[in-house]
């Protein structure tokens, strides 16, 4: 019988006087072996040909300085990230002039978003607008917590009054998104300070800030200025958007020292990822790429603005890098575009007649922006 003894396994098995074994070979010997599978970019991003407009990604991103910290950091793989995750958790409370004990870090702001949600007392229930990014809240539905959702205002916002009604002894969390998602609207500022103000400090408030960062007026929109005031208070922020890093799970809550350790029991992830935490350490402060980034995302949200408009349709005004579009039928407006390769998201439930688009290359938008007016004769 013939065996087939690959070079790998002679490396392997050769004796003393003779080749290396393959623990012991040399990094750059091991880099020119031809069996590490597909190129990252095959299995990486949208499919080719396809312009993803239904994710709210952000393609500008990651910024320079973040991929040069990915490409240094990346020999230390090897080894657990927790001092690059101190680092991070520094740097977020220095920003904010809070201290390391008021931060949690996670993978990406779904973690600790579900995080709260597991930590609701068992009996109490979830106080939520009846559409928002919700998949937190569905995690703990599954789980048996009971959802009381409040229905939007007639201009499709989130009704403060109506929420502030529905809180009774039952409601153990509240949950809102600023500025929404699938609405793409913010709340006024002052409108929610009031709103947590008049909360039962007894009863945790979770603002997610995922698209803070693009709003036309973050200071007076984000509730940080409030986490001193307020011990009940939750604020979570993403690298997802702004930053470009949506597949590098980096995301944190901003709160009391007593809710973050609370937190910080649920975590499922442990001590970060390395090339996450480099990114993010890199570009935090980055104000070149920030710019360039909401200046790319506001030009391509204007430009499904003009698109929208000039087929006769009206959209939600938007603070994100995505757009609520009014249509006749969303799923069969996502079909068509289906049809050409472009990716959007289909109705979101009962809300039959939106649609929602996600900002992204100049290109994929120009796309989007000739679908739209094909089907809608335009």
């Amino acid at each position: 019988m013939t065996i087939a003894i690959s070079r790998r396994l002679m490396l392997a098995g050769a004796g003393a006087g003779g080749a290396l074994t393959l623990a012991g070979t040399p990094r750059t010997a091991l880099a020119a072996e031809p069996e590490y599978g597909p190129e990252a970019a095959d299995v990486f991003g949208p499919p080719a040909g396809i312009a993803q407009l239904s994710r709210n990604e952000n393609p500008f991103g990651p910024a320079p300085s973040a991929l040069q910290a990915i490409a240094r950091s990346a020999p230390m793989g090897a080894f657990y990230a927790d001092r690059g995750l101190r680092k991070m958790v520094d740097l977020i409370a220095e920003r904010h002039a809070m201290g390391a004990e008021n931060v949690v870090l996670s993978s990406g702001s779904t973690e600790v978003l579900i995080c709260a949600a597991m930590a609701l007392p068992e009996g109490k229930a979830i106080l939520c607008p009846d559409l928002f990014w919700d998949t937190t809240v569905k995690y703990a539905a599954r789980k048996g917590t009971k959802v009381k959702r409040v229905p939007l205002g007639a201009d499709m916002g989130v009704d403060l009054a109506a929420m502030k009604a529905a809180i009774g002894p039952d409601v153990g969390l509240i949950h809102i998104c600023n500025p929404n998602n699938p609405t793409a609207m913010s709340l006024d500022g002052d409108a929610l300070r009031a709103f947590i103000r008049a909360v039962d400090p007894k009863i945790p408030v979770l603002i997610d800030e995922a698209y803070m960062e693009l709003t036309a007026r973050p200071e007076y929109t984000s509730m940080v200025d409030l986490l001193g005031e307020r011990e009940n208070l939750i604020i979570t922020r993403t690298f997802s958007k702004i930053y470009g890093m949506a597949g590098l799970r980096l995301g944190y809550a901003l709160t009391s020292p007593g809710l973050a350790e609370t937190l910080r029991g649920y975590l499922m992830s442990f001590g970060g990822n390395t090339a996450g935490l480099a990114a993010g350490i890199a570009s935090y402060n980055d104000k070149a790429f920030l710019k360039y980034s909401k200046t790319h995302v506001l030009e391509a949200r204007e430009a499904i603005m003009d698109a929208v408009k000039s087929c006769g349709l009206t959209a939600l005004p938007s603070d994100t890098n995505f757009v609520y579009v009014k249509v006749p039928d969303a799923d069969a407006l996502f079909k068509a575009m289906a049809e050409a390769r472009v990716d959007i998201r289909p109705a979101y439930g009962k809300w039959k007649q939106w649609s929602r688009v996600s900002t992204g290359k100049m290109e994929d938008v120009q796309r989007y922006a000739k679908v739209l007016r094909a089907f809608y004769n335009a």
